[in-house]
């Protein structure tokens, strides 16, 4: 069998693996719940043999939605003693069980790729119909709770909202978090899975449970957090893939006869003032900012190219990245690390400090091709899908050895392969 058809074959396989009924866990042990962007990404590699199947791994995240239209980044859906923290130490009250934060929100965007691609038309456009107003709550709530002041920045209270839990672009603003001197006793559960070189060090993880009991404090009243959270940081991950949804709604409105489409255009016109306010001339790169200072945080990141996946980046700025990324590819052998390599910060075998990522490879590279250079993106494609050949489908990967890192037999990296395996251009 060629080696992309068996791949193919052990990709699905990881997905039916990893299913707990309506939901995919992200792999086994480690990570036993449903993530948010976990479950769009899932979502992309199901519905590339099994429609059906996709549109019930989103439908299933939205049971965990908040009254408030928030979706929370973790849905506990059935106990699982395998993970920390759990449902208890969150303290969610609500039938499933949540996490009281969000993540970056991508499931517009999928929704709409899936609308798209659908062979069922049918049953794709009743299911888009059916979450349309759904996605337009969660967004709402982004924009009510999270930028009341429409500044066009969403305000992230937690390092694990960015999805880039342990990137060192929150060092500064994570360390100014005091350890809550009567913070409950934790044991972690993920060095128990992970090589501990692998995962976030211990002091973060004190100060990310210091947040948690924070939040808890305030009664996970955001307005209340926006001023009295310790963390608080402008995250290029999460305003890029909410632009980019934001759009894609926007498509969705117009394409299923909903009636919000000035909202919408009222909040693209916003967040294209502020994540093109986040671009730095000089390093010609976009910085994620420290909303309690308003500095610019200066260190370079993988969703510091998600400009161009959002779309606000203008012609000029864009060839200014694609320079940027080229020195980058000079110091690695596989594209794109999560911090730039030519940083004192680089690690690249720790989590989000240096490591490659497949699912923010594919957003990158689908913004290099949309600005016109396919080179790139062909270049970030055949990398990603290189790493899964060589090490098979990893939660993450070393970029100048290509070793596999984190959990195995990793759904989100199964579903990018299936996905993105399968196309003959760069991108789906």
């Amino acid at each position: 069998m060629p080696v992309q058809e068996s791949l193919t074959e052990e990709a699905r396989r990881i997905l039916r693996a990893n299913d707990r009924g309506g939901f995919t866990i992200p792999t086994a042990g480690l990570y036993p719940f449903q993530w948010l962007w976990d479950a769009g990404f899932t979502a992309l590699g199901w519905m590339q043999f099994d429609e059906g199947r996709a549109w019930q791994e989103l439908e299933t995240l939205f049971l965990g939605q908040w009254p408030n239209g928030m979706l929370p980044h973790i849905v506990f859906h059935r106990p699982e003693p395998t993970y920390f923290p759990g449902p208890e130490r969150w303290g969610v009250t609500r039938t499933p069980p949540t996490s009281a934060i969000t993540q970056p929100p991508v499931v517009a965007t999928f929704v709409r790729w899936m609308l798209e691609q659908a062979q069922n038309q049918a049953q794709a456009e009743a299911k888009a119909r059916s979450l349309y107003p759904k996605m337009l709550a969660y967004h709402r709530w982004f924009k009510r709770e999270r930028d009341p002041e429409n500044t066009g920045l969403i305000t992230v209270l937690h390092p694990w909202e960015t999805g880039a839990d342990n990137s060192p672009a929150w060092d500064e603003a994570l360390a100014r978090v005091e350890v809550d001197p009567a913070l409950p006793p934790y044991i972690r559960r993920d060095t128990a899975h992970v090589d501990p070189t692998q995962r976030p060090h211990q002091s973060e993880y004190d100060r990310f449970l210091t947040l948690l009991e924070v939040y808890k404090r305030a009664g996970f009243d955001q307005l209340r957090l926006l001023r009295e959270c310790p963390f608080r940081v402008a995250s290029l991950l999460i305003d890029c893939v909410l632009h980019r949804a934001n759009r894609d709604l926007l498509w969705l409105s117009r394409r299923l006869g909903f009636a919000d489409e000035a909202e919408i255009e009222g909040w693209l016109e916003a967040s294209q003032r502020g994540i093109e306010s986040l671009w730095d001339e000089e390093a010609g790169l976009y910085f994620n900012r420290d909303l309690r200072s308003g500095a610019a945080i200066r260190v370079g990141v993988s969703a510091s190219f998600l400009p161009l996946y959002a779309g606000t980046s203008s012609p000029q700025r864009a060839l200014r990245l694609l320079r940027t990324l080229e020195g980058w590819a000079r110091q690695v052998r596989y594209l794109v690390p999560s911090t730039d390599p030519y940083s004192p910060r680089f690690e690249p075998q720790r989590y989000w400090r240096g490591p490659v990522w497949a699912v923010v490879n594919y957003l990158i590279a689908l913004g290099f091709a949309d600005y016109g250079y396919p080179e790139m993106a062909l270049r970030i494609r055949q990398d990603t899908l290189k790493l899964c050949e060589m090490t098979g489908f990893s939660e993450y990967f070393h970029p100048l050895t290509g070793q596999g890192l984190g959990g195995g037999t990793f759904s989100w990296t199964a579903a990018i392969y299936l996905a993105w395996g399968q196309a003959e251009g760069p991108l789906r």
